[in-house]
């Protein structure tokens, strides 16, 4: 963080309309003209530009232009067209805002193409929180190098609106970012093909090309995806060109920033473009609905309403429900999407302070079930039961590292708040002892765990990106043990993380219902690291983990937004003033944004003191604001039947879970985990505390 950047030229964008008449019919074409300044340090980088224009029932016409050196534009004809232009460089950044007025009524789509000069081999390829490196890791239903080399997408998909191309072979790199205050968007009549959009949009596009062996960024207005859109999980689309209005007399105003600079890791590009990015996009908090105290006694009333007691198992119901009635359905999960243990401890948690008997008998009646009827044959947690398939209980016999390790981290926080006030229980801390054997008899020889696996420790799953999921509980069973066989396995773990994850800045498949570049596989990595830091005694190495923390983070980051993307009037999240900025999107499978944060707030803040960068705890703020906006309660029920059940899938973009579509929420959300992971980030320093006991 904190370093300073060069540019390596400058470029003008400026935009024509041009009449010409074919017989009785009068045709008018908006055209993008680039003009390249070349410093003297430039190396072979180019803007070309090029313009459609779609006439009503007709398919769209493509033209080029090009300028003279004195900036005058050559068209061969009248240009209906007035503009304005202003350039601007500043701290190795180069400003273009240009000014379009039209004379006649058009609808258009202007485009450009930067050609970096890099060869398109030597290149890995970055637009934040949707595509990493070539995207190798998600299946060929998922937008990757599987399909094409070539991708353009809108804008709102990413968290930054911004595409940047890293050269491996030479450090290089060039990235392009829209820049747009306030916004607007306009819901399309189709989803494919040539659309002219019914209303106003400020949404563009961005992405990458290859052309002639070179890299090249692409950016426009308004929106294409090609080749394909994607509209859902492994749901590969047609290809989408829209076209917006200008009529005469009216000006648009757009503005990108186009930046180049050095750097020595693709990690290093990550952080450095991030940093950028925030600086540039000045996220602020969210004027805040609900101080720490309401918004816990709103999340509460979940506490209350999903309580099951029917069945061998008490749990608060939280996998599966339908948004319309957010009933019960007989499925109870101890981690991942359920946190059916951490909401437990939760619930006696708030209870005991507010003199909440109820929540802390429902409580203590999850922790009972759980010892009881809560473990396999060979001592693992029942992790995903479901009550519907078999009032016994089914489950499918395949266990995964990360529930496991969720479950253990809840209840080692429980038994560690037990034992704080007294209270001790020699048959759970048994329990648990056995899941983390468990772990040691799983663990590679490389540091790495799988995935899933069977209860008789077969493995169904090799994949190590779940690994980091493991260190937490590891580290924990550490501290509260005191078994250094805890702590050496935790070691071997961050160890493999280092090397095959955070090394080579690949984070993947940390989430169980996707395989594919993920958020959570970067911020677990980061949540390890932090956890290292605050068990290790060696100075030298709490030193080295801190670093590797900082490391993940960067990447982390690059899933959250830094802007707030536009809706349609019409569409529920535009209509009650949700903001996006803060909210983290989940993976290249599933485009939406969620709530997805648990410790990772107090990992930044460490960070940001550790390190002296304001930027994290700063942003910090933004996401402990705006996490908060979207929790039902009587008068503001967000589409949501039940208050303090935060929703899951918010749907931001072009894209659905099944259902819904843009601005809404898919029909069937996970609040188990969603209200878990506020009240974590409401609880501010609770991992430290624990290592501090």
């Amino acid at each position: 963080m904190g370093k300073s950047f060069g540019s390596n030229y400058y470029f003008l964008c400026s935009f024509v309309t041009v009449k010409t008449t074919e017989g009785d019919t009068m045709k008018i074409f908006t055209v993008i003209i680039s003009i390249l300044f070349i410093a003297a340090s430039a190396g072979a980088q180019e803007i070309s530009g090029t313009i459609s224009l779609k006439t009503p029932g007709n398919p769209a016409t493509v033209f080029s232009l090009d300028a003279g050196q004195d900036g005058t534009l050559s068209a061969g004809t009248d240009l209906p067209l007035s503009i304005r232009r202003d350039i601007r460089h500043e701290d190795g950044v180069t400003t273009v805002e240009f000014a379009i007025t039209a004379s006649d009524l058009i609808y258009y789509n202007i485009g450009s193409t930067l050609d970096t000069g890099f060869d398109y081999g030597d290149c890995l390829f970055y637009m934040p929180g949707f595509w990493y490196r070539d995207n190798m890791r998600s299946p060929k239903s998922a937008p990757s190098f599987r399909t094409s080399d070539n991708w353009t997408v809108r804008e709102d998909r990413l968290s930054t609106p911004l595409t940047g191309i890293y050269n491996t072979r030479t450090g290089e790199y060039s990235t392009v970012l829209r820049i747009e205050d306030g916004g607007c968007d306009a819901q399309p009549c189709h989803t494919a093909g040539e659309v002219i959009l019914s209303d106003d949009t400020s949404i563009g596009y961005t992405g990458f090309r290859k052309n002639g062996g070179k890299a090249g960024i692409v950016f426009g207005y308004p929106y294409i995806e090609e080749p394909v859109s994607y509209i859902r999980k492994l749901t590969l689309a047609p290809s989408i060109h829209t076209f917006t209005r200008l009529d005469p007399g009216q000006t648009r105003k757009i503005t990108w920033e186009i930046r180049t600079g050095k750097a020595d890791s693709w990690s290093d590009f990550v952080a450095d473009v991030w940093e950028y990015s925030f600086d540039r996009l000045s996220p602020a908090p969210v004027e805040p609905k609900h101080d720490t105290e309401e918004a816990k006694a709103l999340l509460s009333e979940y506490f209350v309403q999903s309580y099951v007691d029917e069945y061998p198992l008490k749990y608060y119901s939280g996998v599966g429900l339908r948004t319309a009635d957010c009933e019960p359905n007989g499925t109870a999960e101890v981690g991942f999407i359920g946190r059916v243990l951490l909401n437990a401890f939760n619930a006696l948690e708030y209870g005991e302070t507010h003199s909440r008997e109820d929540l802390v008998a429902d409580a203590g009646a999850v922790f009972s079930s759980y010892l009881e009827h809560g473990f396999t044959e060979g001592g693992l947690f029942r992790e995903n039961v479901d009550f519907r398939r078999d009032p016994a209980g089914y489950e499918d016999g395949i266990y995964s590292i990360r529930r496991q390790s969720e479950g253990v981290c809840a209840i080692l926080t429980w038994l560690d708040y037990e034992k704080g006030r007294g209270r001790k229980h020699p048959e759970w801390e048994e329990r648990i002892r056995t899941v983390l054997d468990r772990f040691l008899g799983l663990q590679n020889a490389n540091g790495s765990f799988p995935r899933k696996f069977g209860d008789d420790s077969g493995i169904k799953d090799a994949s190590g990106g779940s690994t980091s999921s493991a260190v937490l509980p590891l580290a924990m069973g550490y501290r509260y043990f005191k078994d250094k066989s805890y702590l050496a396995s935790a070691e071997a773990a961050a160890a493999y993380l280092e090397k095959e994850l955070i090394s080579k800045a690949d984070y993947f498949s940390s989430t169980l219902d996707a395989n594919c570049e993920d958020k959570e596989a970067s911020l677990y990595a980061s949540t390890a690291m932090y956890y290292m830091t605050l068990v290790e005694k060696d100075r030298k190495m709490k030193a080295r983990y801190a670093d590797l923390c900082l490391e993940s983070a960067c990447f982390a980051l690059s899933w959250y937004y830094l802007w707030d993307v536009p809706f349609a009037q019409g569409q529920m999240l535009g209509d009650v003033d949700f903001l996006s900025r803060g909210w983290g999107n989940v993976s290249v499978e599933n485009n939406h944004i969620d709530v997805f944060i648990f410790e990772f707030a107090d990992v930044l803040d460490y960070l940001a003191e550790t390190f002296g960068e304001p930027r994290f705890s700063a942003f910090t703020k933004v996401i402990r604001t705006s996490m908060l906006q979207l929790l039902p309660e009587k008068g503001s029920m967000y589409d949501i039947a039940k208050e303090g059940y935060c929703p899951e899938v918010v749907q931001h973009t072009a894209w659905d879970y099944g259902k819904n579509g843009k601005g809404f929420y898919n029909d069937i959300f996970a609040p188990g985990w969603t209200v878990a992971s506020l009240w974590q980030m409401l609880s501010p320093g609770r991992a430290e505390n624990y290592f501090k006991n």
